[in-house]
């Protein structure tokens, strides 16, 4: 540590501040007021890697160490979403070319970064599928508690239709069929959906 230039590491700690603050920009496409930053997902992510049991054949640190990062190209590129119609081979090089910029500061601590980044977008280890799989879920999961929040049923509907049959964890799929479980008994406790405003 003592080896890093100090001006260089508040460089690379200003985009880490930058995503404190940083919208999900999904959530402002879905009309959804007061919603989550960027930081606040990865957040929540890091926190649920701590579900995995000792039992568990997957890495937990690497799992947190994946949540925490792989979302930081967003820092300079801001929250890609499909309403910004970027190819997806043009987002995954605006992402790594992100992610060089932010990493380069801070010499091998970045270079782990950027690894970790990789794996992730690779999706080549269980670890990686696993942290895909919280991404997924905590979208999901914000989502209902917007609709709860808001006492609006099934407005991100849109979110679990795309995310159907596309998780591979057993307990993140449990985790998934719960909680529609519960969003279709809030939707038979509040009646028919309000118009959005």
């Amino acid at each position: 540590m003592d080896s890093l230039n100090p001006t260089e590491v508040l460089k690379f700690l200003e985009f880490v501040n930058d995503l404190k603050h940083l919208p999900r920009r999904g959530w402002i496409f879905s009309k959804i007021k007061d919603h989550e930053t960027i930081s606040g997902h990865m957040y929540a992510m890091a926190l649920m890697t701590f579900l995995l049991g000792n039992d568990s054949k997957l890495d937990r640190i690497k799992c947190l160490q994946l949540s925490l990062v792989h979302d930081l190209s967003e820092a300079v590129v801001t929250d890609l979403t499909p309403h910004d119609n970027v190819p997806e081979d043009v987002k995954h090089q605006l992402e790594d070319e992100a992610m060089k910029k932010i990493t380069s500061h801070i010499g091998s601590a970045g270079s782990q970064i950027y690894d970790l980044y990789k794996e992730y977008e690779s999706k080549a280890t269980p670890e990686a599928k696993f942290v895909k799989d919280l991404d997924r879920f905590d979208l999901l999961f914000t989502a209902a508690n917007y609709e709860k929040r808001d006492n609006h049923p099934q407005k991100c509907q849109e979110y679990f239709d795309a995310l159907n049959g596309k998780f591979e964890h057993p307990f993140i799929k449990k985790l998934v069929d719960t909680l529609e479980e519960q969003r279709k008994g809030d939707a038979s406790c509040n009646g028919p959906t309000k118009e959005t405003a």
